[in-house]
This record gives structure tokens, sequence and C-alpha cells, in this order.
């Protein structure tokens, strides 16, 4: 009896034949016909309740998950509905889908003809990676006469891990491709290196490195002769991620951290797609979660599993360590994008001198968020004096901003300014620039 429900026109129908009899209180020949009324609602529970209850295996249902969850995506889940009864039924599907979602209205009715089977999907969109586990699929079947429903539970547990956004990585790849015929004009910086990679043997010429003289060649033309270097075509792309306390903050449900988690995935889809080398690190009081650059078949995958549990702390970043860490960690020449946020200039400067550490072996890209809060009270039409003071803050903010690139700027250092909800297309673009330049 653990599965049988009571509907609502069950207590209709009492409650119509309980007003039937204060009639009949008044008007006694009207008894009869409660009598009668109150007869024909048990034979129709009792027909109700054998109609669903005798026969087994009457419905069969099954949820289809995918093999993870893409975090800040819309995720489609998929149940399957059979009906074995020889009847049309009227189905309530609940859901217990994963408690972070904080969803307690999940319902979806359906009608199922007899012997037939309906798909349907419905949405869900996790905010935070991490393990999200779902409860029950329970199926509430009722008869045409609707006065009880019969529960059908199914698939008691499951488990799914969210990991960073992978499902529009297809998307981004469309996109840079598009890019690409938009930066076809940019004028490419040609630059020789000291790669392994030969291009050919040149006399010399003042200015040349002398550490290139190719010895036998001089000794055969009797004049020197050097050798000329092409920079490497796989390129080292590094992307170190702050998971520091000025990464918590959250817009739309999703924090900095994980807007950057998601536009590393993103980036490290393109950059292996352009032959170059992927790799990343995060970084707070320590760096870890390291994956070294490299441009395998499994190093999307790899890189993935290092940012699914990634978490932010309470602590300061220290970047005097990420220094130290980037100079011996990374020895040739790679670039190097760096996710974090600086809200004001005094935070730039006491950082200053260990970004231009790696700004003089590295190509540094600066990328930090513009807050779309401050942004929504710019250029606004204030009604009364608070509204005056808040557009005022929120362009002093956005000033200290610009003073940021500006400062970063003076040292060769590259930045990347862009609302979170924009992060993946502008560090794609930006990577995309710099490697049609040729400045790396």
């Amino acid at each position: 009896m653990k599965n049988l429900y009571i509907n609502n026109r069950f207590f209709f129908t009492l409650f119509g034949v309980g007003f039937t009899y204060i009639l009949a209180f008044f008007f006694p020949v009207l008894m009869w016909v409660a009598h009668g009324l109150l007869t024909l609602v048990v034979i129709a529970f009792i027909v109700d309740y054998m109609l669903l209850f005798n026969q087994k295996n009457a419905i069969q249902a099954q949820r289809i998950l995918p093999e993870k969850l893409s975090n800040g995506d819309q995720n489609s889940i998929k149940v399957d509905l059979k009906n074995n009864y020889p009847f049309t039924i009227k189905t309530k599907v609940i859901d217990e889908i994963p408690f972070q979602f904080q969803k307690r209205d999940f319902n979806i009715e359906r009608t199922i003809d007899k012997n037939k089977n309906i798909l349907f999907e419905y949405i869900l969109e996790p905010k935070e990676r991490g393990e999200y586990s779902f409860g029950n699929l329970n199926v509430f079947a009722r008869s045409p006469l609707g006065l009880v429903s019969k529960r059908f539970t199914f698939q008691k547990e499951a488990m799914l891990p969210s990991y960073p956004s992978f499902i529009h990585l297809r998307k981004y790849e469309l996109m840079a491709l598009q890019n690409e015929f938009l930066l076809g004009g940019i004028k490419k910086i040609r630059k020789l290196g000291h790669t392994m990679e030969f291009e050919q043997i040149k006399e010399y010429v003042p200015g040349d490195d002398v550490r290139t003289i190719n010895w036998k060649a001089t000794s055969k033309r009797n004049q020197l002769m050097v050798n000329q270097f092409q920079d490497e075509k796989s390129q080292r792309i590094f992307m170190l991620i702050d998971n520091g306390r000025t990464m918590q903050m959250p817009f739309n449900g999703l924090s900095l951290l994980d807007y950057s988690i998601n536009a590393t995935m993103a980036l490290s889809h393109i950059i292996l797609k352009k032959n170059d080398r992927a790799g990343m690190m995060t970084f707070s009081k320590k760096t870890e979660y390291k994956v070294a650059a490299d441009n395998k078949s499994g190093q999307l995958r790899k890189i993935s599993e290092a940012l699914y549990n990634i978490q932010t702390n309470s602590y300061e970043s220290d970047f005097s360590r990420l220094y130290q860490d980037v100079k011996y960690t990374i020895g040739q020449r790679s670039l190097i994008l760096l996710f974090t946020n600086f809200e004001i200039l005094d935070a730039v400067n006491r950082q200053m001198k260990y970004l231009r550490g790696i700004a003089k072996n590295h190509l540094l890209v600066i990328i930090f968020f513009k807050n779309s809060e401050l942004q929504s009270l710019i250029n606004t039409n204030p009604e009364n004096i608070q509204e005056v003071y808040d557009e005022i803050i929120a362009e002093k903010f956005e000033y200290e901003k610009k003073l940021i690139i500006q400062e970063l700027r003076k040292y060769g250092i590259y930045t990347v300014y862009t609302l979170p909800e924009n992060l993946n297309i502008e560090v794609i673009n930006k990577y995309l620039e710099i490697k049609a330049r040729g400045i790396l």
C-alpha cells in the first residue's frame, strides 16, 4: 500500500457525497441518493485500484543521462516512458534531481496511450563543478477514473560529475576559424629564434648572434656564415589561473574562477587544433594542478581532469611564488595568459615587479574582469542623489581599471579586460591575434 496515493478527485467526490447528506437532513428524500452516490464512489475506488495494481511492470521508465555535465551550460536530461496498461494513462513524473539545483517544484505531466512510449527531456544548468547525485525517478500513474495513483520508482541512485564547460567547444572552433579570416590583414612580425627548426645558412652581418656561427660553412666560403633558425611552429601556451579570494566574486551564478576555468577549456581546445602546445597551472599561496604544455591526443582530457577539482580559497595570491615557479618550470619563451582580478591600481603596483619579471622572458597577457553590476550604473539617467553618487563611484572604479591597463602596457604586458560572460570569445580572439601577428 506504500505506492498507493489518493488523488484530489477522490476527495472532491467525497465532498459532493457529504454535501448530499447535508441536504438530506433537510430533504429526507435525498438520503437514498446520498447512499447510492457513496456506494458508487466506493465501487469506483475499488475498480480504479484493481486497474492500476493488478498488473506487474505496467510502467517502464528510464532516465537517460549524459556521461558528464558541462558546468555553466544547459545540459539535456532525457526520460523514456512506456505504458504497458491496456488503457490510456496520465502520468506525473517527479525526478529527484541533485540538491545543488534547489529545485523543489519539479513536476512533468504527460498522457500516454496504451502500449505506447514517449521520450521527453528537461534542462539542468549546473553552476559549480563537482559531483551531482540524482535520487529516485518517480512516476505516478492514474487511470481514466483518476481517483487513485500508483507510484513507480526507477533508478534509485545515479551520480554525474560536472566538468568545466565542454559542450560549446565545437562552436568556439568555428568562431575561431571565422576570426582568422578577419585577422588576415594583420601585419605579421617575422622573428628569428634559436629553436631547433633550422631555416638556412647566410652570411654574417653585424648584429647576428655569434653563437650561431657555422664554422664548417665559414671555412668553405672563407667568410663568416651563420645558421638562421625559425621560431618554433608548435608554440607553448600556458594558462595560469588565480584561485585566491579575488576570484570568488559571483556573476550570474558562476564565480570568476569558474568563468576562467571554462575559458581555459575553450582556449585549450583551440590551441590544440592549431597544433600548439597547451599547458596550465593554478596558484594562490603556491602553484598546483600543473599540466605541462603538450599537444598529444589526450592533452585536453588531462587539462579537464586537472580543472575539475579546483576551488577558490581565502588566501591572497602570492605572485612572488608564482614568479619563482614560472621561472623554474617554464624554461622556453611561451605565451602566458594569467587569469586574475585587479580592482585598484595599488594592487597591480604591489605585484608589478613580479609581473615584469615574468614578462621579461615570456609574452604575458593579464586577463581581468569588468564588474557587470557597476557597468549597469554607468551612463544612466540618475533620478535622485543616491543614484548620482552610485554612478560617480562606478565611473571611478572604471577609470581605475583603465589606469591599470595603461600601467601594464608601459612594461609590454598585454591585457584582456572583459565582462565575465564574454571571456571565452575575448581570450580566443587575443590568442588568435597574437598568433597572427607572430609576436611570440
